[in-house]
């Protein structure tokens, strides 16, 4: 019986291994589903156990492939245990999704312009937390494809999907250290494809627009629940006017897995943006 998931269209990656980094967070955990309606044997691999245990548990208690190992992405030895564990297990590896990544709440500048009002700045943000947002974006997107791209050399279908942003395309306002973070993964992101080209692991990149999930929550609503400025300001720069839903992104992950129908698209950036990145704001 294969695992039942509402996907928009079916491809098949039956016999492949994929490990989905961030795989107990809403995008990471999503794709996981997906890979495994697909037939995959996915990986859940994150920094919390029991998190990831509950999304595998979900996908084998309905018919699906899945396994779990935790990690910090940004941790090198830890990422070296991971590689040997796939080898062990699996021996290869054909699918890699970056999902890792975020904002560090204590990284997000209080205001959007610095003024005079006397409150508290940007130049106040602990360099720290700055930093730890960095690492978990771009570290923790590089270090993992830098250590596990030899499992995919030679493999069917081998390729890996990096999670971008808006913020790589401008940079948003209050959390500098994600947008950098972001313009870093999808400079990478080329980088790596033209290096693997001849290789026949293809690189790629999905840079979502904005949508309600946990962890930009702050950001868009208030304690009351009533939507933040930053929201209205979001919406009207958005052509269709509205957040996007978390299942909107899987149909442009199953493209990007599918050789068949992206055999000959490596290095691109693609935004699911509902218009975002088109507009000019006139």
């Amino acid at each position: 019986m294969a695992y039942a998931y509402d996907i928009p269209f079916h491809v098949d990656l039956t016999g492949r291994v994929a490990l989905v980094t961030g795989g107990s967070g809403g995008i990471g955990g999503m794709f996981c589903r997906a890979l495994a309606a697909c037939g995959a044997k996915v990986i859940v691999l994150g920094r919390n156990p029991a998190r990831c245990e509950q999304v595998a548990g979900e996908i084998v208690e309905n018919g699906g492939e899945a396994d779990t190992m935790a990690a910090d992405v940004t941790d090198e030895q830890a990422m070296l245990r991971v590689r040997a564990e796939i080898e062990r297990r699996y021996g290869k590896l054909n699918i890699l999704i970056n999902a890792a990544g975020g904002n560090v709440r204590g990284a997000t500048a209080p205001q959007e312009q610095l003024s005079d009002g006397g409150e508290a700045t940007y130049f106040d943000v602990p360099a720290g937390d700055i930093q730890q947002e960095i690492d978990l974006n771009l570290r923790g997107t590089w270090l993992p494809s830098k250590l596990l791209t030899p499992l995919l050399l030679g493999q069917e279908g081998a390729c890996i999907i990096n999670i971008s942003s808006m913020g790589a395309f401008g940079p948003l306002t209050k959390i500098s250290g994600y947008s950098a973070a972001k313009a870093g993964v999808s400079n990478y992101t080329q980088w790596l494809a033209t290096y693997l080209a001849r290789s026949g692991v293809r690189v790629n990149a999905i840079a979502p627009g904005f949508f309600r999930t946990e962890q930009n929550r702050a950001l868009q609503f208030n304690p009351d629940g009533t939507p933040t400025p930053r929201v209205k300001k979001i919406l009207a720069g958005t052509p269709m006017g509205r957040f996007g839903e978390l299942s909107e992104l899987i149909g442009a992950l199953l493209f990007l897995v599918d050789e068949r129908a992206s055999g000959f698209v490596t290095g691109v950036v693609l935004p699911v943006d509902g218009g975002y990145s088109a507009y000019s704001g006139v």
